[in-house]
């Protein structure tokens, strides 16, 4: 996965609305290339009118987006290959790419992901950035759980957390229910 970290100064935003099996999802590229995928109701969604023009999702850099989440959803796709712009400061971003790590059908605990940014103490500030992800799925937030194995806060609520993790575990054998893991 590749992941451009510039800013968006000078660079036009426009988006695009695809459905899928968790409901609406907003495409939006900054300068041609995907820096945001936000679902219906999400928390930390920025408001409508920062996503630029509405295109359809056959135009610009969302049929690649479209095809890959089609195939995920479809069951055939299990890791993204496309060039993401994440916007964050230098923290968030190294959470969010942590999160690009966390194996398909796999989860990891907020502390987990702290120790494997080197920071074994930072689980609240990593449990922040992953909710301010701007990029669900692709940049799989969902995988994040609670030290117990239960089904802490997410962007998109819980419930699509739940639905996801159960989606994925489908190909694994676990089973998800809201209270974690088993």
């Amino acid at each position: 996965m590749d992941s451009s970290t510039t800013g968006t100064t000078g660079t036009g935003r426009q988006h695009a609305v695809v459905d899928s099996p968790y409901g609406p999802l907003t495409l939006v590229a900054t300068g041609g290339v995907l820096s945001g995928l936000y679902m219906t109701g999400q928390r930390h969604r920025p408001p409508e009118e920062s996503f630029g023009d509405r295109v359809a999702a056959a135009e610009g850099p969302f049929p690649a987006v479209v095809a890959q989440l089609s195939a995920y959803f479809a069951g055939e796709r299990t890791a993204f290959d496309l060039p993401l712009r994440l916007e964050g400061t230098d923290f968030q971003r190294g959470v969010w790419d942590q999160l690009t790590r966390i194996p398909y059908g796999e989860t990891w605990s907020y502390g987990e992901l702290a120790a494997r940014l080197g920071k074994p103490s930072a689980s609240r500030a990593v449990g922040l950035a992953n909710g301010k992800n701007p990029i669900s799925i692709i940049v799989p937030c969902h995988r994040v759980i609670g030290a117990s194995g239960s089904m802490t806060g997410y962007g998109g609520g819980v419930e699509r957390k739940v639905r996801l993790l159960e989606f994925e575990s489908g190909r694994t054998g676990r089973t998800v229910t809201a209270e974690g893991l088993f």
